[in-house]
């Protein structure tokens, strides 16, 4: 038996969650995203393919999401629910004989087996899945996490697809670069002036060109991804999170400072309930500010000493927004507490977070 990486994903999978207890809306183009309310400033969380079909996608404000589709139902994010369905899928997982599971988020998870024939292992993992919450899921089949990961695209919805080193440029080869895991607009910007477009063209790259333009670290690294190459290693050791935050979108563009002092203040609270559950102070303040229009900047700064005390964490973020000295409104405000490392420090494998690439 040879050792295989699933990649599954669930498909649509807060919109899917709704639609569980919303049956009637199986079928409409269905939006989740802030309160549900598209006249209100908040973002598209997940649309059900029907929607995604009149081109609205996650990220999207949700005022664009319904000028493209006035008859979408739109739907507030219920978080608890969905956390309690993601609990149940990953269950779901872990109890698969032999299964090595690695949560990557809410929706997605590797899992590392042993196989003979990991198609028909796919296929009961997506049986088991479904039976288990009622949701559907794709499964990307690889020899390493970066061909799992990016299969799972191929299969979806509710498919399988397998990639490998030996299907690897017969499928990938003639795609963009920014089609690979990990490569975005921008690092697809930068390869494109050193005349790489193409996967393939990406993986026959002088190293020492990559090198040159990325770094000793980052370029190898775009090499591999080119190639398909990477780890086939499954963690199943569980996630320690280096920080926790919160922010809040304003309806309307607060321009008053106790407007803003009240704001932090209720952040910073949030945040420390976040952070005593973990039982870990914090270090360092994150800020985050959007100016009207649409401007936005971060700042941080250490901690004389880790604190959950959340007036000394909202001092510290007010005092960040004042060494900016803009006056103008502001229209999101986020509070982000790092906390002190655990005890023994971080796994040097996980410092990418639950969505990093491997």
């Amino acid at each position: 038996m040879s050792r295989w990486v699933l990649h599954v994903d669930m498909d649509q999978f807060l919109a899917a969650v709704e639609l569980l207890r919303r049956p009637e809306l199986v079928g409409q183009p269905v939006v989740v995203g802030g309160r549900g309310d598209p006249t209100e400033r908040a973002v598209v969380s997940t649309a059900s393919y029907e929607a995604r079909e009149f081109g609205i996608r996650s990220g999207m404000p949700l005022k664009v999401a319904v000028r493209r589709c006035p008859e979408a139902v739109f739907l507030p994010v219920d978080f608890p629910v969905y956390e309690a369905a993601s609990e149940q899928v990953m269950q779901t997982l872990r109890d698969v004989p032999g299964a090595v599971v690695e949560v990557l988020g809410w929706d997605e998870a590797f899992v590392g087996l042993d196989s003979a024939d990991p198609q028909v292992a796919a296929r009961a993992i997506h049986d088991a899945v479904l039976a288990a919450t009622g949701l559907h899921c794709s499964v990307g089949i690889g020899d390493t996490k970066v061909r799992a990961k990016i299969a799972t695209d191929f299969g979806k919805p509710q498919g399988i697809f397998s990639l490998t080193q030996d299907t690897w440029f017969e499928v990938m080869g003639d795609r963009p670069a920014t089609a690979l895991w990990g490569i975005g607009k921008a690092i697809g910007a930068r390869l494109a002036r050193l005349g790489i477009q193409t996967v393939r063209q990406l993986a026959e790259a002088p190293e020492e060109d990559l090198v040159a333009a990325f770094g000793a670290a980052t370029g190898p690294h775009l090499g591999r991804l080119g190639r398909g190459e990477g780890s086939n290693h499954v963690d199943d050791t569980p996630w320690v999170a280096r920080a926790h935050g919160h922010e809040v979108t304003f309806q309307v563009d607060l321009t008053e400072r106790a407007q803003v002092e009240d704001a932090l203040g209720g952040l910073s609270r949030q945040v420390v309930a976040d952070l005593a559950a973990e039982g870990r102070a914090c270090i360092r303040v994150h800020l985050k500010v959007r100016f009207a229009p649409f401007f936005t900047l971060t700042r941080v700064r250490k901690l004389p000493e880790p604190t959950l005390d959340p007036q000394v964490i909202a001092a510290t973020a007010l005092a960040l927004l004042d060494k900016l000295a803009d006056d103008r409104p502001i229209r999101l405000l986020g509070v982000r507490g790092e906390m002190v490392p655990p005890e023994g420090g971080y796994d040097p494998s996980r410092t990418q977070g639950r969505r990093g690439a491997p």
